[in-house]
């Protein structure tokens, strides 16, 4: 039997048995968790010390959220390249591509921090950039065969296992320098060893266990769906109607104010605690908190956007955002708590914001051009990431701190009145 043919018979065999579709969609959460465990660790480690690098490499902070835009600016191509490989071919093809790429960034980053290269580093970060729109897009895979009522819970779940690898990188820090320093690699270059092996894992694993492919099993049933032009009751909610254009633009909106303000206020605290004599301990710890806190409520977040609605926690994550803004900008500069208060105020803003968009984009687009139309909203988001971490240093060195983080807390209010105008005609996504 040839193998398409074969493809066609398994295909088929999920078309006709709605059981087996909910069996794969438990299967493929189980494997998106694992991958997104070791996708975590490889995205924290780029976060906690790419600027610390640059810095040390450049003799200057006025270019230290340069790795940050760099890395967000190469996970904005990889994200178009992602999303359609994996529309193309699959969820599988598109997903191990990105994070094996994302591991051969990392590698480069080792090499150029041995050479003193700062345009190795530089082209380097670029690749990198390719685990961070991975790790972001995996998020994706688990909503493929999910209900409508699913769809926050399954996002959620993808992002919430990012936790155990991403709270851990940074604690590795100094773990990893040591190491990096015993086999003649500089000690910022420590985190960036773990990045390669993480990603490289991450990719592997899904290349080997994400089968069937969740995408085309949805696919195949909505395609059989529509030719019947009926509704299966069992099957409904996978059958997808058509594009829901404004509800692509609202998500997409939260999304990329979310991930805009997050990297600004993120990319500098580093920054500004080494300014006022914190170690890379405290840095860590910081940073890992932050990241937990982007990441850990998630289960709870998912249920929230599936029970409350989307528009709800949209604006809660400008509120969030809005807190998180103030409470850095008062914070004291020796005072280690606040500034945890702070980063993990900007961590929950950031998870409100990106599982409330993400469910109201897969609530308005169809299985036959779903990828394709996240991969292109996943570019405008890393492209809202470059840019806060790009002019994040700008900002700063012109003004403060206070101002930057002050700064990002009022344009977190924008999301209010756009959520709220939308609000009439998106109804429907909140039911």
């Amino acid at each position: 039997m040839r193998q398409s043919d074969k493809q066609q018979e398994m295909l088929q065999g999920f078309i006709e048995s709605p059981e087996k579709v909910r069996g794969l969609y438990r299967r493929t959460l189980w494997i998106v968790v694992l991958s997104q465990i070791f996708g975590g660790a490889g995205l924290a480690a780029g976060v906690t010390v790419g600027a610390l690098l640059a810095q040390d490499m450049l003799g200057t902070d006025r270019f230290a959220g340069a790795p940050v835009a760099l890395f967000t600016l190469g996970s904005a191509a990889a994200a178009l390249l992602i999303g359609r490989l994996s529309q193309r071919f699959s969820r599988r093809t598109g997903l191990a591509s990105g994070f094996l790429a994302g591991g051969i960034g990392a590698i480069g980053v080792v090499a150029a921090a041995l050479s003193d290269n700062v345009f190795l580093l530089f082209a380097s970060l670029l690749i990198y950039g390719a685990g961070t729109a991975t790790n972001l897009q995996a998020r994706y895979a688990g909503t493929d065969l999910a209900t409508v009522k699913q769809r926050g819970t399954a996002i959620s779940i993808a992002l919430v296992s990012t936790t155990f690898g991403a709270f851990a990188g940074p604690n590795l820090i100094g773990v990893m320098g040591r190491f990096a320093e015993s086999i003649g690699i500089p000690a910022l270059a420590g985190p960036f060893i773990l990045a390669a092996a993480a990603y490289s894992l991450a990719g592997v694993v899904l290349l080997i266990f994400l089968r069937p492919d969740p995408l085309l099993v949805s696919k195949a049933i909505t395609e059989h769906q529509q030719s019947l032009e009926v509704n299966t009751p069992d099957m409904e909610p996978l059958a997808a109607a058509s594009i829901n254009k404004k509800g692509v633009v609202l998500g997409a909106t939260v999304m990329v104010l979310t991930q805009l303000i997050m990297f600004a206020i993120m990319t500098m605290t580093p920054i500004h605690m080494g300014h006022y004599g914190h170690d890379l301990g405290d840095v860590g710890l910081v940073i890992s908190i932050h990241i937990a806190a982007m990441y850990l409520p998630s289960i709870v977040t998912g249920v929230l956007v599936d029970k409350l609605g989307r528009i709800v926690m949209s604006i809660a994550a400008g509120v969030t955002f809005m807190a998180a803004g103030i409470v850095a900008a008062l914070a004291p500069s020796d005072s280690l708590f606040v500034l945890i208060v702070a980063l993990a105020l900007l961590g929950l803003g950031w998870n409100f914001g990106l599982i409330s968009g993400t469910t109201l984009l897969v609530d308005s687009t169809h299985p036959s051009t779903r990828a394709k139309t996240q991969g292109t909203v996943d570019v405008l988001v890393a492209l809202a990431g470059a840019t806060g971490g790009g002019i994040s240093g700008m900002v700063m060195a012109q003004s403060s701190y206070a101002v930057m983080s002050l700064g990002g807390g009022f344009l977190a209010l924008i999301l209010i009145p756009v959520v709220l105008w939308s609000t009439k005609k998106t109804v429907k996504m909140d039911a």
